[in-house]
């Protein structure tokens, strides 16, 4: 088995002819210290082989792979939930590259925990040490189940919502904890449903004013010394907007639902508002931000609208696929 002469494994190995190659996959080989020594590592190897400019990156790292990992309720029950995970740190100007798989392998180690915004401070903490890094951040995408009680009836289901985990570590190991949230309520038009009331009382015409089904997607940092249970977040949604999509309807959970859109009708305006008012006046959460899309249904386009609480260093009000909120 041919080998590279650079112990320094500041190289790739000399390249031989093919025809000199075995075609033959051995599996009884066994790799030992010395030859695992001897491996070549390009990523990292010296600055000289850097490919196109030498500069910094800002996150660099493995997205997406996926975990079965272990969720505590607010009602103390532990969820077992597939879980897509993203895991990314900063690189250095004169660093070719990192150990990918130690992102994998890392977490790997906390794979049997529950898991919590906090755990991922200590996650973070490792990936620093091991990768040899000035910032790294994680992000946690999974779907969690909260059971929904019909409005009227004695009808039940779970709702899934899509949430997300996020920790952030700087330079200083000053950690910061996000939770982003998508809520799924009804949007009844008040501009039509006024023009509808307006016909059946000036013109005797029978008109149904417009709704459609809705998306907000809420990002909550955390304060530092707080915690914030997805339930918590949850509840903060429907107070403000009081128009959750239903599970499970017979009827009058169907005509209570009609009820609720006529009471609590709202532009995109109107949702972006009360969600930022629900979220500013929460002292466990220090930034937030808003998107909200509408689907309509009487436009061949969706309604939109982003708001945030403008904290210096925090979220910015940008959104990068609106059509992403749609469901």
């Amino acid at each position: 088995m041919a080998s590279s002469e650079n112990t320094g494994k500041d190289q790739p190995s000399e390249n031989l002819n093919s025809n000199d190659l075995s075609r033959n996959y051995d599996a009884s080989f066994i790799v030992d210290d010395a030859y695992r020594a001897n491996l070549p590592d390009m990523q990292n190897a010296s600055a000289r082989f850097i490919t196109g400019a030498n500069v910094p990156i800002l996150k660099v790292g493995m997205s997406n792979f996926k975990l079965p990992l272990k969720y505590k309720t607010a009602g103390n029950e532990t969820l077992d939930l597939e879980t897509s995970i993203t895991g990314t740190v900063s690189l250095k100007k004169d660093q070719k590259g990192i150990n990918m798989s130690r992102i994998m392998r890392c977490f790997y180690d906390y794979a049997q925990n529950e898991f919590s915004l906090e755990l991922l401070e200590e996650i973070l903490l490792t990936y620093k040490k091991i990768l040899q890094t000035e910032h790294a951040q994680i992000r946690l995408d999974f779907n969690y189940p909260i059971k929904q009680n019909s409005l009227r009836s004695d009808l039940s289901g779970w709702q899934y919502y899509k949430v997300a985990y996020e920790g952030l570590i700087d330079h200083q190991d000053v950690f910061r904890k996000r939770i982003h949230f998508e809520f799924v309520y009804s949007s009844a038009c008040p501009c039509s449903s006024d023009l509808s009331e307006h016909a059946r009382q000036e013109r005797k015409v029978y008109a149904i004013p417009h709704s459609q089904r809705s998306t907000a997607r809420i990002s909550i940092e955390v304060a530092p010394e707080q915690k914030l249970s997805i339930e918590e977040v949850h509840a903060l949604a429907l107070e403000a907007l009081k128009t959750e999509t239903q599970v499970m309807v017979k009827r009058e959970d169907e005509q209570a639902f009609a009820e609720l859109n006529g009471a609590y009708t709202k532009f995109v305006e109107d949702a972006a508002r009360v969600l930022y008012e629900q979220l500013d006046k929460n002292p466990q959460i220090v930034d937030f931000q808003v998107a909200c899309a509408h689907l309509e249904s009487l436009h061949s386009h969706d309604a939109v609208a982003v708001i945030h609480k403008g904290v210096a260093g925090g979220f910015t009000g940008h959104i990068d696929d609106f059509t992403s909120l749609i469901k």
